[in-house]
């Protein structure tokens, strides 16, 4: 067993390693008798360092465990791995799909203590579907349904009060979906059980709540598949202790982008018109057909400031190929070039809608393939439904090369409109479980996705060209690097809480941001921007009108996690038209977009209240600040120090409202705080000014 001691006070006690291999069963390594440590230099692409290699081995046993545990120089990170080998002749044939590099078990006496008061402990879903919430689990035993629960890929635990904590991660992402099984202990800050494995599979659970193992999972209907050889290996696991969170995670994306790769974007990021906020789903409300988008485009091209910096691309989503043919769109193409814009294209590559069991003599588009043989299948060889219904999507292999096929027929279409902008959703699809594959070496979910993602990309680069931007909608959050930007949540529709009569219980602001305030270090390292979603200037669809205030505060969200913007709204309709004139068209507030940064949140969300209250600041040449105050009654204050803002002392600074541009007050030289105060449903972004040096 391994004890580790972090100098935050983070003790992680009598953890091992542990492989289930479907002939032995569960070993660990306290299981052996012999236990060796091995020492050696390491200089690659991570750095200098030590590896220290704990190899678990015995006569009993017909494999060894070699736990690898690598210490860099100059990163604030350990990475832990494990692998079983063999050490019989002949060779042993290993086969799981549960192993482990480091898990805390009450069989072992195992034991994890957080410091701090308050405790935390960061739940992430495993895609950005269904409008499933990351979660703050406390101590609190009405805090939940029960103790326990499954993290995906990575998990954050801290004290609230001083942020200060250690985040776990895999940082590879290639084979294995990777679950954090943990159950909250009795005693406040403490962990009696956590397990990070290699093979994590869970079906939606209609008994549970949505966040707690309702939908927060894998969604697979098929155990995860196993890994074999005469040697497998666990995922690659990052740890980092930091006395502050919002670090360890940095470190945590800038890992993950040096091993797996991440795509870059040198221009200006992308300003986009999205219709599904008018249209709904495949044009079916009829309230937009193609003629009204060349009034879109007309619109657009009179806000300045909103085509200052990028050509603005008009997104036709989800849409109807029979009403927005490829003529149709080419038509819409040539118009809105004509205003210095440019075309988005929106296509599914790894999932199928249709109305249900009505697949029969079907082809994939594209392809010579039926569909029936293309499809993912569970346990009795059903196919797979990803969205189950009268109207469904049926998930589709990514390695089966009808795949190939239709994300070729489906960028030839993206390339004859002269599409810069691609959107793609769904993604979820090709990472399913399932009994059988077209490519029988493809093993498991992760394994296929990346085959599938990889073969995208290249056939984007080869058709389209390589200043294609690609933004990801329903998707992993992991493998992350085949993509410029993806959705931090599903999709917003602008409304300030999920609780507003009239309006849906999920796809607000405040929920998005909730989320987003725990995900902003992913801008700037595994992508190079997010994406929340469109703005709408009036209502979506045919949900309730917004207000002027709930606008603002939408935006503002957008542009502190580092958003590209999008806005969704029919600008035919007068007063949507005299908004996007205030807001799309200031030259401050647009201007964030442009080189959208994530902001580093002071105060994060906490807890499953809608009454959230959030502060967030970005350094830089104008430093920035924004505060957010979700509750409807009361008022929130707070304060930003000099330090915390890199501001210099003995200096004078204003603090101008972005959005009016308005004085908002000023922080004297002798001062050390600036002080911010917000109304009920409410938000602030204030860009703070050096004054001269003479100023009084």
């Amino acid at each position: 067993m391994v004890n580790w001691r972090f100098n935050n006070g983070v003790l992680l006690n009598n953890t091992v390693g542990y492989l289930t291999d479907m002939k032995a069963g569960f070993v660990s390594t306290a299981d052996f008798k012999n236990h060796a440590i091995n020492f050696t230099a390491v200089h690659d692409s991570l750095g200098k360092g030590i590896k220290l290699t704990l190899i678990h081995s015995d006569n009993k046993h017909l494999f060894l465990l070699k736990q690898l545990i690598t210490i860099y120089k100059d990163r604030a990170c350990i990475l832990v791995s494990m692998t079983a080998e063999s050490s019989v002749a002949p060779a042993y044939p290993l086969e799981t799909r549960d192993i482990s590099p480091l898990a805390v078990l009450p069989k072992y006496k195992g034991l994890v203590f957080i410091p701090g008061k308050e405790p935390r402990l960061l739940d992430v879903p495993f895609d950005n579907d269904d409008w499933v919430n990351v979660v703050e689990r406390t101590w609190e035993k009405s805090a939940a349904p029960t103790n326990s629960g499954i993290s995906y890929e990575f998990a954050g635990l801290y004290d609230k009060i001083s942020n200060s904590g250690i985040v776990i991660g895999s940082v590879k992402h290639n084979f294995w979906k990777t679950g954090i099984s943990y159950r909250i202990g009795h005693h406040t800050g403490c962990l009696d059980s956590l397990k990070i494995f290699g093979g994590a599979s869970t079906p939606d659970n209609a008994a549970l709540p949505a966040d707690y193992g309702g939908l927060d999972g894998t969604h697979d209907l098929v155990q995860h598949g196993t890994m074999i050889g005469n040697q497998v290996s666990s995922p690659l696991i990052y740890l980092s202790c930091l006395p502050h969170l919002q670090d360890a995670f940095v470190g945590y994306g800038e890992i993950n982008a040096r091993i797996n790769g991440s795509r870059t974007w040198n221009k200006d990021a992308p300003v986009y018109w999205n219709s599904f906020g008018v249209e709904g789903v495949l044009g079916s409300e009829g309230i937009m057909m193609p003629p009204a988008v060349k009034q879109i485009s007309d619109f657009l091209h009179s806000l300045k400031n909103f085509s200052a910096n990028s050509k603005p691309v008009l997104s036709i989503d989800s849409y109807d190929q029979k009403i927005y043919s490829t003529d149709v769109l080419k038509d819409i193409s040539t118009y809105a070039a004509g205003n210095g814009q440019q075309m988005g294209f929106y296509f599914i590559p790894f999932a199928m809608w249709s109305w249900k069991d009505d697949i029969k003599g079907r082809k994939v588009p594209g392809s010579d393939y039926l569909l029936e043989d293309v499809l993912l299948r569970d346990n009795n060889d059903k196919p797979i439904m990803y969205k189950d219904g009268k109207w469904g999507a049926y998930a589709m292999d990514p390695t089966h090369p009808a795949i190939r096929q239709y994300i070729i027929q489906q960028l030839e279409k993206a390339k004859a409109i002269n599409a810069k902008f691609i959107k793609i959703d769904f993604l979820t699809a090709g990472a399913l479980e399932t009994s059988r594959r077209y490519d029988p070496k493809i093993r498991t979910g992760i394994q296929a996705y990346n085959y599938g993602m990889k073969l995208l990309r290249f056939l984007t680069d080869s058709i389209m060209g390589k200043d294609i931007f690609i933004t990801q909608a329903i998707s992993p959050m992991f493998p992350s690097q085949y993509a410029h930007a993806r959705f931090i949540s599903t999709d917003v529709y602008s409304h300030l809480r999920n609780d507003q009569q009239g309006f849906p219980h999920w796809g607000s602001t405040e929920a998005s941001l909730a989320t987003g305030s725990h995900m902003g270090w992913v801008q700037g390292t595994i992508w190079p921007f997010t994406n929340l979603d469109v703005s709408i200037m009036k209502k979506f669809q045919r949900n309730p009108v917004l207000s002027e205030q709930e606008i603002k505060v939408r935006i503002y969200a957008m542009a502190v996690m580092g958003s590209i913007y999008g806005d969704g709204s029919d600008y035919r309709d007068s007063l949507a038209a005299s908004r996007a004139e205030k807001f799309m068209n200031n030259r401050r507030l647009m201007s964030l977009f442009s080189h959208p940064k994530a902001f580093i949140p002071q105060r994060a969300a906490d807890g499953a209240t809608l009454d959230q209250q959030l502060s967030f600041y970005l350094p830089g040449d104008t430093v920035k600040a924004a505060i957010f105050n979700f509750d409807l009654k009361e008022r929130f204050s707070t304060g930003f120090t000099r330090q915390t803002l890199g501001l210099k002392p003995n200096e004078s600074f204003e603090i101008r409202d972005i959005l009016s541009g308005t004085l908002v007050g000023v922080l004297k030289r002798n001062e050390n705080i600036i002080h911010l105060t917000l109304s009920p449903a409410d938000a602030l972004m204030v860009n703070i000014i050096p004054l001269p040096i003479n100023h009084d």
